[in-house]
């Protein structure tokens, strides 16, 4: 019996080009990635959390960059509303267990792993059935143009698909590029819609663990989540035109597998500049701090300020591992130095970059390059 799954189209050349420009990219991150910094910490954070935010923006709850660090941290949103930090906090626990995976000797990717992480995602809310799969027919609505845009495969047929999913995912890896085994998991899960709920996020969520497990670095570097959130209405406009308002396998995949990987592209770019960014700045700030006479750690909570972050002590005390009374002692001294602002009272008091401090950012990134989309002469 033949496939009942999308299937991958073939490859043209200005994909092929594609594909090796987001290796070569890739390496370039890695290289990065294994000279020890004391920014790759705060780096790291930043991705994940815009990954997570990305992500459920995409379905609606959206979050503030500082929100969504905050409950990274498990620390109080300073604004999202309990149903929405639930829902952050569950993806952001799924991509936790994806990065645990990444090199996980005893990995088994299979039908319980994927169900395992839409329990994580949504598994504050019984209601949606988290981690079986549904029992009755689905539809996918747009609620601005109040119109069914979509309605799945028989709630029969969906343990078939996945099971069939799962065995295209154990074929040999050099069977086909890596980043087009993910892309088309993702949209395999995105048309099957096997959950009541969250089949966005658990598609986004299969495609970072598939190319985690293919060592394409570290999952906050290679999750196009962030990208796919900032370019929603391109990636349903895709989805839509290759799903044609029903399950139809038999349709050419190929306007999807382009998004996908100018998305890659375009994510690995935004990245090797945001690394740019970062080492520049840490640079600037650590000559700051000594010309100041402040602590050198004190780059720990100047960094994020610069950024336009808010700080709070409790994750300052952490990252620059230091005691509460120490903490509080640093950061009144950047407050003297006219770097930092307190905003709130004392219990939910947090810190901004004042504009003496934020000017270092706003040099950085006016010499940036811009980002180049790999399609834009094909």
């Amino acid at each position: 019996m033949g496939s009942m799954l999308f299937s991958t189209p073939t490859l043209g050349d200005d994909d092929l080009r594609v594909i090796a420009e987001v290796d070569e990219l890739r390496q370039r991150l890695s290289i990065y990635l294994h000279e020890p910094k004391r920014w790759n910490g705060q780096l790291r954070r930043n991705l994940k959390a815009r990954a997570v935010r990305g992500s459920n923006s995409i379905e609606g709850y959206d979050v503030s960059l500082d929100d969504a660090l905050a409950l990274m941290e498990d620390e109080e949103p300073l604004d999202a509303d309990r149903r929405t930090s639930l829902e952050i906090v569950g993806y952001r626990n799924a991509l936790t267990y994806i990065q645990q995976l990444a090199d996980d000797v005893d990995f088994i990717l299979d039908e319980s792993l994927l169900r395992s992480l839409h329990f994580m995602m949504l598994g504050h809310d019984l209601a949606k059935s988290p981690g079986r799969y549904r029992r009755g027919q689905i539809f996918v609505h747009d609620d601005e143009q109040n119109r069914q845009v979509y309605e799945g495969p028989q709630p029969e047929d969906v343990p078939l698909l996945m099971q069939e999913l799962v065995t295209t995912l154990h074929s040999p890896a050099d069977a086909c590029p890596v980043f087009v085994r993910a892309a088309m998991a993702h949209l395999n899960v995105v048309m099957i819609h096997p959950f009541r709920d969250g089949n966005g996020r658990m598609a986004r969520a299969l495609q970072t663990l598939v190319l985690a497990r293919e060592k394409i670095l570290a999952p906050e570097f290679s999750s196009i989540e962030e990208w796919l959130g900032r370019n929603t209405q391109a990636y349903y406009a895709v989805l839509a035109d290759v799903g044609a308002g029903s399950w139809r396998p038999d349709r050419d995949s190929k306007p999807w597998l382009r998004l996908s990987l100018a998305a890659h592209h375009m994510q690995a770019q935004t990245v090797l500049r945001r690394v740019d960014d970062t080492s520049r700045m840490w640079t600037e700030l650590e000559s700051i701090v000594s010309g100041m006479n402040l602590p050198e750690r004190s780059v720990y909570a100047l960094y994020p300020a610069a950024i336009g972050l808010k700080v709070r002590r409790p994750v300052y005390e952490r990252d620059a591992d230091i005691e509460l009374g120490t903490a509080n002692r640093d950061l009144r001294m950047m407050v003297r130095a006219d770097l930092l602002a307190p905003l709130g009272e004392t219990r939910g008091r947090y810190y901004v970059g004042t504009p003496k401090l934020r000017q270092i950012r706003q040099r950085v990134i006016g010499e940036r390059r811009n980002l180049v989309n790999p399609y834009a002469n094909s």
